[in-house]
């Protein structure tokens, strides 16, 4: 084990518990609205990101609120949004990217915030992620900064004797077959694009081009393109090389030390999720009482210890006992050391169709 994180409790991500309750909770969505599902004051309605929450800090919530929680999960931010401009479901409280949340806002499907009845967002999370916000929620009206960091390369020690300190070592034949990229058009072009020395939210259809014959000239050498699995198969010695979002390295790396994680010299995504609220909500008020319940430091360093990804929430973070941890430059890096660092933006929908036509050219090829 990781003597920097040892501090960790048994994640129960992969129990039956847990399992079990996210099955449960997701299953009461059908029962949205009756009085049967709902606790003595009600319910809240929540759409997240799979195993992206602490199922203790829930089941306090409930108890501490009598508010009961239904729960539903999303894998991807392009399978979360139809369903919402759909608003066959009515949700309460999501959990989008930066570059989805300009697109719900820029949409109108999300309700502005009262910050009035969030007390513990002002209050606990630290300025520098509001401005982060303000590139996709100019006026912060719309979202709560709930968890960030970065994307990068995660390799294996003993499988990889090059230096890794660029987005190329994805092309080395070396490592044919050992290579996983995300299953994410953004994130894949991000790479792509990043090593030509192009914005990731470029809309140029040359630079999105080469981008895309990049990554068709990459497809041979790609044993998967997969989004949860990375973390599973770098465990397990199964890839020596991964595309991974810097909160599943810290669990990795707990996992295998022999894994470490880089953020390649021509450039990342540093990324946002945040809460909204859909203009359509049903429980707005229990909607408010679940954010402020998230931004508690307690809460917020629970689901810290859970989930491995990075908190916005400085009083948390001074929370966090083992020092190692506190200041780890995986889990809080100091963006000031690294260069061509960009937040992914909407590029409205004429750039989604160019970016999922050439997407869908790559994985044709």
């Amino acid at each position: 084990m990781n003597k920097k994180l040892s501090f960790l409790p048994v994640i129960l991500k992969k129990s039956v518990c847990a399992l079990l309750f996210f099955s449960l909770t997701a299953g009461m969505l059908t029962a949205c609205g009756s009085s049967s599902s709902a606790g003595s004051n009600g319910e809240v309605v929540v759409y997240n990101w799979g195993e992206y929450i602490d199922p203790d800090a829930i089941e306090m919530f409930e108890e501490e609120t009598g508010i009961k929680v239904v729960y539903d999960e999303f894998e991807t931010n392009e399978i979360m949004y139809p369903k919402v401009e759909a608003g066959a479901s009515k949700y309460d409280v999501i959990c989008p990217s930066d570059y989805m949340i300009q697109k719900m806002i820029d949409n109108d499907l999300l309700a502005e915030i009262n910050f009035d009845n969030i007390p513990n967002a002002k209050e606990n999370i630290g300025e520098s992620y509001w401005e982060q916000s303000r590139g996709f929620d100019p006026e912060n009206k719309y979202s709560v900064p709930y968890c960030w960091g970065t994307v990068g390369i995660l390799y294996n020690k003993t499988m990889v004797d090059d230096p890794v300190d660029s987005w190329s070592i994805l092309w080395n034949e070396k490592y044919a077959d050992n290579i996983l990229m995300q299953d994410s058009v953004r994130d894949a072009f991000m790479v792509a694009l990043k090593l030509n020395g192009n914005s990731m939210n470029s809309t140029d259809p040359d630079e999105l081009a080469a981008a895309r014959d990049l990554l068709i000239a990459q497809k041979p050498l790609v044993q998967a393109y997969v989004i949860d699995q990375v973390r599973d198969k770098m465990i397990g010695g199964e890839a020596a090389l991964g595309v991974i979002y810097s909160g599943e390295a810290i669990y990795t790396q707990r996992e295998n030390p022999d894994l470490e994680y880089v953020v390649p010299k021509e450039g990342t995504n540093v990324w946002i999720d945040s809460w909204v609220i859909p203009k359509n909500a049903p429980n707005m008020e229990n909607a408010e009482k679940f954010i402020d319940f998230m931004c508690r430091p307690d809460i917020a360093l629970m689901n810290f210890e859970y989930i491995t990804y990075s908190t916005p929430n400085d009083a948390a973070r001074e929370l966090i006992e083992d020092e190692d941890i506190r200041n780890s430059p995986i889990a809080f890096p100091d963006l000031s050391q690294y260069q061509n660092l960009e937040t992914f933006n909407y590029l409205g929908e004429e750039g989604d169709s160019l970016y999922n036509d050439m997407w869908k050219e790559v994985k044709s090829n």
